[in-house]
């Protein structure tokens, strides 16, 4: 991407990117913070260089070189946010837009617009990327199978294989790079969004497009709604053309708050996952806990299934809030069948493990004795409970 910034590939450690990447021109500039851009339009005097590069845009989708011409077509503060995460996740580009489902729909239009309308998907996703793809709602056909599947799902009009590892809400996890072989030239969408980059890089393992509900762990403090798709320029230039069809647009204040919220990615990562980890492992030995999902991949994200009432623990909870979304600096717990995956079908949820007993935990940066005195409330009083078959599901 060239945003008049310096995005040489030198070799940085992750934690080093979260905080430059974005701003490598600002000390040139005579800043130190990152500034925010609010302008909607830009003057221009030279009406004919102007369409040139409007015509330019219309034919590659590439950043119009020069001053920006209209907030549809880019933002500087948001192209900052996308240099800083093309970097994190190792793309060439990256492109943000208004929301998650707003970037998975632009991949979508994308893809039907050449005629691939067919997608193959792996259960369980996220609620509404489910929905969005059984209903149809873009004109796309879904084929729902296994990670073995994937190869005999595939189509002459397939255009795009859709995963989400580790998975939400049962936390599984995918062999990517098998999957990425067996999609062959059709290409492979990850949803990132639970591990983040500082846990796993799918185009590492194959992946051509990883897709992110920014609004989660990127901009990590539960005040800003984004979604962002990384991946290489050519496929960039497209999602740029539907951004500025269709008016999905990340506006410039989302974009400094998730530039901001990169800076500390790695850490809060860490740490959240370092708490997530010590809870699961005393959900497994509680008899009040039917089963724990926790990814091997580790994580700060819990799920676990109750012997008893989830909607009482739900009720119970004091410290840690019960809302929906995650990747907060504070602790979130919800019943996805009542909400984030009510709107799949029962049958199908039920089939991808999302039973009526799963809790979904976002763990935040609380002290874990507090995190772990609430739920032990919560939890109620024990009592007898059959045997578990399974304490931990790792992934």
């Amino acid at each position: 991407m060239d945003n008049g910034m310096d995005t040489r590939r030198t070799t940085r450690a992750l934690a080093t990117e979260a905080v430059h990447a974005g701003r490598d021109d600002l000390a040139g500039l005579g800043l130190h913070a990152p500034p925010i851009d609010l302008s909607t339009t830009y003057p221009s005097y030279d009406s004919r260089a102007e369409a040139a590069r409007i015509d330019a845009f219309a034919t590659t989708g590439a950043e119009p070189d020069g001053p920006p011409v209209y907030g549809r077509l880019g933002n500087p503060t948001v192209a900052r946010f996308e240099t800083a995460l093309a970097r994190l996740e190792g793309t060439e580009s990256a492109v943000a837009f208004a929301s998650g489902m707003a970037a998975l729909s632009a991949v979508l239009l994308v893809r039907g617009s050449m005629g691939l309308r067919h997608v193959v998907a792996v259960r369980p996703l996220y609620g509404c990327s489910d929905h969005l793809l059984t209903a149809g709602l873009l004109g796309s056909e879904v084929t729902w199978t296994d990670p073995a599947g994937v190869a005999d799902a595939l189509r002459p009009d397939t255009g795009l294989v859709l995963v989400e590892s580790p998975a939400n809400p049962t936390l599984a996890e995918i062999d990517l790079r098998a999957v990425a072989h067996a999609c062959g030239s059709v290409p492979l969408l990850v949803d990132n969004t639970f591990a983040t980059p500082v846990l796993q890089r799918p185009v590492e393992q194959g992946a051509r497009l990883v897709l992110h509900s920014a609004t989660k762990y990127l901009g990590g403090h539960g005040d800003v709604l984004a979604g962002v798709v990384a991946c290489d320029e050519e496929f960039a230039g497209r999602l740029r053309q539907v951004r500025f069809a269709t008016g999905g647009v990340l506006h410039p204040l989302a974009g400094y708050l998730l530039l901001r919220g990169l800076s500390t990615l790695p850490v809060r990562v860490r740490a959240a996952s370092a708490n997530a980890a010590a809870l699961a492992a005393r959900l497994t030995a509680d008899p009040r806990v039917a089963r724990v999902h926790y990814p091997s991949l580790g994580g700060a994200m819990v799920a676990f299934e109750v012997h008893g009432d989830p909607h009482a623990v739900i009720a119970g909870v004091r410290l840690i809030t019960p809302a929906v979304s995650l990747g907060s600096v504070d602790s979130l717990i919800q019943h996805p069948a009542s909400i984030s995956h009510r709107i799949v079908d029962a049958d199908d949820r039920r089939d991808a493990g999302v039973s009526d007993r799963l809790l979904r935990l976002s763990v935040g940066l609380e002290d874990v004795e507090d995190l772990w005195a609430d739920l032990d409330q919560a939890l109620g009083t024990p009592s007898a409970h059959p045997a578990r078959t399974e304490a931990m599901a790792q992934g």
